[in-house]
């Protein structure tokens, strides 16, 4: 991920953490930003998740390690990652 990868995914992160306080009440986006600033494989996740049209946000933070906690948080699964299931006997019972 190059530089201005980097800064529009941190921008993007930014405006959707303002966007849903409520997921994350009492936590400082200055924070989050230093802590994922400095772990680039933690910044290429969420690239990813972003790439295949998901919406990470945080939505906890564990004390014992400082780990911010990313979920996920698009309204459905984004369509390049949404399963297939094969029901054989609904199948059978449509020919």
């Amino acid at each position: 991920m190059n530089a201005e990868q980097r800064a529009e995914l941190l921008r993007t992160l930014k405006t959707r953490f303002e966007k849903h306080m409520s997921r994350h009440k009492g936590l400082a986006w200055a924070e989050v930003q230093a802590r994922l600033e400095a772990d680039a494989g933690k910044l290429r996740s969420l690239h990813e998740m972003e790439g295949t049209g998901g919406e990470p946000d945080v939505v906890g933070h564990d004390r014992k390690t400082g780990e911010y906690i990313f979920c996920d948080c698009s309204a459905e699964s984004p369509p390049g990652r949404r399963s297939v299931c094969y029901d054989r006997e609904g199948l059978e019972s449509r020919k």
